[in-house]
């Protein structure tokens, strides 16, 4: 088992998110698997320890490119390490047969399958599971929240409540920037199930 991810994504978090029930969310996540799950089914980070990856990729660029002075060192740990928080216990492995195009036999082969036991969108449901151990300011809410951009399904739909909310919180921008630069040009390639 790789800890690198995990000691790494723990010692940010702790170094910068001082709110109270900060150590029992942290607490929570290690009851859960996401310092062990995917980010995706079979697109980015879709492999052991993909989500802790994912999550670290996005708050270093999202440090890394958009911090600027008066920004807050605490809600961009919040927001780039826990924006995802949503997959913790939402992927799972299955079998699939594939056919081994060298021998021609049939092989069961691993794959993440979704099961959402608790379906409530994607951003929303990262900030209400945040939420239920660390209060966030409202730009923080907004911006994990609208992280998707037009990825996400309510903007599919006409809602204009995207465009509010970028136009009034930078960090929502910030965030959702980050996230599409870690998933589509740092995490190219990532994509395999291992064990």
């Amino acid at each position: 088992m790789d800890q690198s991810y995990k000691e790494e994504f723990c010692g940010i978090f702790q170094e910068h998110v001082t709110r109270p029930g900060g150590e029992q969310l942290l607490a929570w996540l290690e009851k859960t698997d996401f310092f062990t799950a995917p980010a995706s089914t079979k697109f980015h980070c879709a492999c052991e320890y993909g989500l802790v990856q994912h999550s670290l990729n996005v708050y270093h660029v999202l440090r890394e490119k958009y911090f600027e002075e008066g920004d807050s060192e605490e809600s961009f740990a919040l927001c780039g390490l826990l924006h995802d928080v949503c997959k913790a216990q939402f992927y799972k492995i299955s079998t699939r047969n594939v056919k081994n195009e060298e021998t021609g036999q049939w092989e069961k082969r691993p794959y993440y399958t979704v099961e959402d036991a608790f379906p409530y969108g994607h951003g929303e449901k990262s900030v209400y599971l945040i939420e239920r151990f660390v209060r966030l300011k409202p730009a923080e809410a907004m911006a994990v929240r609208w992280h998707m951009g037009g990825f996400d399904d309510a903007v599919k739909g006409g809602n204009f409540a995207i465009s509010l909310a970028f136009d009034r919180y930078p960090l929502a921008v910030k965030l959702h920037l980050a996230d599409l630069e870690a998933t589509y040009l740092r995490e190219h390639g990532t994509s395999e199930v291992r064990h």
